[in-house]
């Protein structure tokens, strides 16, 4: 089974981020083949400091592994290493309608938040098709978010297959029952994010734990006191609930059973707790990792070398499907 995923640099990577994407990379690569992206090519369609991308390249890439990628059990690279990435990109934008791109929601969403939208906003879909499909992908771990954009890599790939003959693989996603769209804990009706989000609200992979701890204390949820899964009516306990059960592994019914007369704060407490026992290693092995950048480079140079090793045959079928002659 071949498992591809990728993930921007662009953006400090949050509790939302660690939940819903990456704890998945990590079993997913005990699973099968996998090959995961940063995914840097993806963030010039908008806005960047050109300093900031090349630190946070290198920096996600550290995060990745401190959270438990294994150089020898999955493939990790940046995107811009492989240039058969914005080739494919080019070839399935033949097979991509104008209509289906005009449709995404981040697309839209985005375009309303600037005055200058760029070419590549609008097309990045493809590109984000093309990263999926070179690999001959099965499963693609994401958060709920991303649904759309696997739907659209599944269209492109059945109408280039339709036209010029069996090339790609249709790969599935892979989102997770619980915990695929994680809230913010000011507003818990609108997601976790860095750059929507509020700052109280938003829990840093790399915290240190006085700063979890302190947000989960002033986590907004309601006027009761009973701890129930309850999304529509309890969107704050209902996020916290979710967090816990996957940062401990426990049940939700449990959860709910443990504390049906304890009240928020203990709760709270519990949750906080939880998150840091699971974020605080992480946090500690990054540092270790990022402080030695020869390294880094390195696992990043290895990574891509075996990405351009895999791609390369899915990229040369298309060329040779879609008529070019071929060198």
């Amino acid at each position: 089974m071949r498992i591809f995923s990728g993930i921007q640099p662009t953006g400090a990577k949050h509790l939302g981020n660690y939940i819903g994407a990456i704890r998945n990379y990590v079993a997913t690569q005990e699973t099968g083949e996998a090959f995961f992206c940063v995914v840097d090519l993806h963030s010039i369609t908008t806005e960047y400091d050109p300093v900031e991308l090349r630190e946070s390249t290198l920096s996600l890439a550290a995060l990745l592994f401190a959270a438990g990628l294994d150089p020898d059990r999955c493939t990790l690279f940046a995107q811009s290493h492989v240039a058969a990435h914005p080739e494919a990109a080019w070839l399935l934008g033949s097979v991509t309608s104008f209509g289906e791109l005009r449709r995404m929601t981040q697309f839209k969403e985005k375009a309303e938040q600037q005055d200058f939208v760029s070419a590549g906003l609008f097309t990045y879909p493809v590109l984000q098709a093309a990263d999926i499909l070179l690999y001959q992908t099965d499963l693609v771990p994401i958060g709920d978010d991303q649904r759309q954009h696997v739907e659209l890599t599944r269209n492109a790939a059945e109408r280039f297959n339709a036209r010029y003959g069996e090339t790609f693989r249709l790969p599935d996603a892979m989102i997770p029952a619980v915990g695929g769209r994680i809230m913010d804990l000011q507003e818990p009706t609108k997601k976790m994010s860095t750059t929507g989000g509020t700052v109280q609200g938003t829990i840093g992979v790399l915290d240190p734990p006085d700063a979890i701890r302190k947000k989960f204390k002033s986590a907004v949820t309601d006027s009761g006191t009973d701890v129930r899964y309850d999304p529509e009516q309890k969107a704050g306990i209902s996020n916290l609930i979710e967090i816990l059960a996957i940062t401990s592994g426990q049940e939700i019914p449990e959860i709910e059973a443990r504390h049906d007369s304890g009240g928020y704060g203990a709760f709270k407490e519990e949750v906080a707790e939880a998150v840091v026992a699971v974020l605080d290693p992480i946090r500690t092995r990054y540092e270790a990792l990022r402080s030695d950048e020869t390294q880094l480079r390195a696992l990043l140079a290895r990574g891509a070398e075996k990405a351009r090793e895999i791609s390369a045959p899915t990229l040369e079928q298309m060329y040779d499907r879609m008529g070019f002659v071929q060198p």
